[in-house]
């Protein structure tokens, strides 16, 4: 895909099908059971490492998949059709690995980069704190610098943290002397403390945390980029992925909405009601016309376009509100086997909720879209 041109290539049809059938042979069947028991066994973040879907952009001269932006969007639009959970956990791993290979030093990405990519060691991204959400400047966790200039004494809480009951190290954000900076932090690092949170409306086997530092230290070699330029350039950067995965997830809960409904409505024979053809109609527009705003913003990151994170904004707000759509409309055509919790798209209406939430919520996406949305861009990609 270049330029205005959405229509996939024969290489990338190939690689949507390989991820579509690994969906549906090894992710789908567990979805339900992630779902009841609010878990993922790590040996599905073996698999999907030994099937290079973890860190699947970093460049293979970094030791990675070097996916591109079109094929990494196409995954995860599969991954997230057949298990929100498990995309959420390929979108935190890969905001803190990208975020260690473009902004750490080598001494960091050699350090840290081969366990990443292997998934021996598992990242969650820990922004998000009881009173500040995706604004990274109001966030109150510090860290301050400890006499000698060798490390930090972190303290503060972070919240609603995906997988930070299962990740081996965080993505810290917190205050410094010279404003907001990145620390990985490893989870058995004396001071942090992981709390549980369970009982969550939708993904809920993305094993959400509290982590809560106290007085806990952290090398300064463990400092990802420059100290205070945490806020805006790595936060950006992270969030555009984030919200470029989440768009693409949002399309795969549109495809799935429409695939059951459709076969719904066959099968008893609804499909000729009017009211139910607009439904899926509605789900069919909104799948194509997502996708496409969602590769377009793919493609912007990946030529490094300073139109890239209110492009990655845009796709986020449209595919998570027609995730949301599509799901309510699915639960609809399905009548009282839609609720059932023993049908998928029981499932597919709550995840859809969380994709307009997650990442910025569908008010911080607005707010940035009437901002700046109306800049002409007729010359972008």
């Amino acid at each position: 895909m270049a330029g205005n041109q959405f229509t996939l290539t024969p290489d990338q049809r190939d690689l949507q099908a390989r991820f579509r059938a690994f969906a549906a042979r090894e992710v789908a069947p567990l979805a339900a059971r992630h779902d009841r028991e609010q878990r993922l066994d790590r040996s599905l973040v073996d698999l999907l490492a030994k099937q290079n879907m973890l860190a699947a952009q970093i460049p293979a001269a970094s030791g990675g998949p070097g996916l591109d932006a079109v094929g990494y969007g196409l995954l995860h639009e599969e991954i997230g059709r057949a298990c929100s959970s498990t995309r959420s956990l390929l979108t935190v791993h890969d905001m803190v690995t990208e975020s260690v290979w473009r902004w750490g030093d080598q001494t960091l990405r050699s350090t840290w980069l081969p366990s990443l990519l292997c998934g021996s060691t598992l990242a969650a991204f820990a922004l998000s704190e009881p009173e500040a959400g995706s604004d990274a400047a109001a966030i109150a966790t510090r860290a301050e610098p400890v006499p000698g200039g060798h490390s930090f004494r972190l303290t503060g809480t972070k919240r609603w943290i995906s997988f930070g009951q299962l990740a081996d190290v965080f993505l810290v954000f917190a205050r410094t002397p010279e404003g907001v900076s990145a620390f990985l932090v490893e989870r058995d690092r004396p001071g942090v403390t992981v709390e549980p949170l369970h009982d969550m409306l939708g993904t809920r086997g993305a094993m959400l945390a509290q982590l809560s530092f106290q007085d806990c230290e952290v090398p300064r070699a463990n400092l990802v980029g420059r100290p205070g330029r945490a806020h805006p350039f790595l936060v950006t950067h992270a969030l555009t992925l984030g919200r470029y995965s989440v768009a693409c997830g949002s399309v795969g809960i549109v495809q799935a909405c429409l695939d059951a409904a459709t076969a719904h409505a066959t099968a008893r024979g609804t499909m000729r009601h009017q009211l139910v053809q607009r439904m899926l109609a509605d789900m069919v527009i909104a799948a194509r016309a997502g996708r496409m705003l969602a590769l377009r913003a793919g493609e912007l990151a990946a030529h490094r376009s300073p139109e890239a994170p209110l492009a990655a904004t845009e796709a986020k707000y449209f595919c998570g509100r027609a995730a949301a759509d599509a799901a309510r409309d699915a639960v609809q055509v399905l009548g009282a086997a839609g609720c059932s919790p023993d049908h998928p798209v029981a499932r597919y209406y709550r995840d859809a909720k969380v994709m307009e939430i997650i990442e910025g919520s569908n008010e911080v996406s607005q707010t940035m879209i009437g901002r700046f949305g109306h800049t002409d861009r007729s010359s972008t990609p």
